[in-house]
């Protein structure tokens, strides 16, 4: 490898390193049986293609010699990931819709047929009730990413998708979050250590227009996902412990790391969005909700769907290859929010 790096500059040798990462990925997809696959929600056309995510061992978290690291990021640890599918996208408005408005069913109902053994498992999943005013904000609705939903609206499309479909979907830990962002790299971001770079990956303070943007009009990390930088942020399952990782870091990677919510704040999101700088995007970057997402919300006691003042703040849904028992099902849920 010296040999090489004295004839390759260093743009050239990172793209080496990008095509070996993928070529990885692609042996380790098929030795694990993983296929991509198209899922279509129930009365509808809407697709979500979904990506296959090899399990693996990485470092979690960013090295302290990284610009413009954070505390919370460390210490970088091993970890241990199942197979798992995610959606390609984040999920859009085209997609909640169907679940908040109950298009499924009204879709089902004009064409006058007869509810499965699924849907009257989907029909009996609470939904969100009527926002108070239109939570796009005017930025977007077909093929925009969902915004200002809570974690508990986001984790109850996951359960009516899995009632739905007969498969199991959920939102990623923040373990399989990172992994599945950094697609093979140890790098501040999937493409590189250079922000500069940013531009042709991600949606971001500067160049946003102070709005989200259409999903997949940039390039997609080494594994395909897009707007895994930016865009809007990413619900993650765990709530925000500024020093998790120093408690499950050890001798051995680490097996499902899940910080489980006790109380409502703070709870994880991922990725930055069109309202961060920079390093908001990087691969390890945490960030946390806070109840002035709920500020605007005018109704007494607050909304426990909506994060009226969160639009930067979206979800994408994974499915894993295991499906687990309904015990860790019912866990991974993690019943009722505190204080909600």
């Amino acid at each position: 490898m010296r040999h090489l790096t004295d004839f390759l500059n260093c743009s050239a040798l990172l793209a080496l390193l990008c095509f070996t990462s993928v070529a990885t990925y692609a042996e380790d997809v098929k030795k694990q049986e993983l296929n991509a696959y198209t899922l279509t929600l129930p009365y509808t056309d809407i697709d979500v293609d979904m990506v296959p995510i090899p399990g693996g061992v990485f470092k979690m978290g960013s090295p302290k010699t990284e610009k413009d690291r954070a505390d919370d990021e460390g210490p970088v640890h091993e970890v241990k990931i199942e197979p798992f599918w995610m959606a390609k996208f984040e999920t859009t408005w085209d997609e909640y819709d169907t679940f908040r408005y109950k298009l499924d069913v009204q879709r089902r109902q004009l064409a006058r047929l007869k509810a499965t053994e699924k849907d009257k498992k989907a029909d009996a999943i609470t939904r969100p009730t009527k926002e108070y005013r239109d939570m796009t904000f005017g930025m977007g609705h077909d093929g925009y990413p969902a915004s200002c939903m809570t974690q508990l609206a986001a984790k109850a499309y996951c359960e009516w998708l899995s009632a739905a479909t007969g498969d199991y979907y959920r939102l990623p830990t923040e373990a399989e979050w990172e992994y599945a962002c950094r697609a093979g790299t140890t790098t501040a971001y999937s493409w590189g250590d250079d922000p500069k770079k940013i531009d042709d990956y991600a949606w971001y303070f500067e160049n946003a227009d102070e709005a989200y943007q259409k999903v997949g009009q940039k390039k997609p990390n080494p594994w395909g996902l897009y707007d895994m930088h930016g865009n809007v942020a990413e619900w993650c399952l765990d709530q925000y412990i500024p020093d998790f990782y120093a408690k499950t870091a050890g001798d051995k990677p680490a097996i499902f790391p899940l910080a489980v919510p006790t109380t409502l704040y703070p709870r994880v999101v991922r990725g930055g969005s069109w309202d961060d700088d920079p390093d908001f995007l990087r691969s390890a970057s945490r960030q946390k909700s806070d109840p002035v997402w709920k500020t605007r919300d005018p109704q007494l006691p607050k909304s426990v769907w909506y994060h009226t003042d969160a639009s930067h703040v979206g979800f994408r849904v994974i499915r894993p290859l295991k499906r687990p028992c309904e015990a860790d099902i019912k866990k991974y849920k993690l019943g009722p929010d505190p204080e909600e």
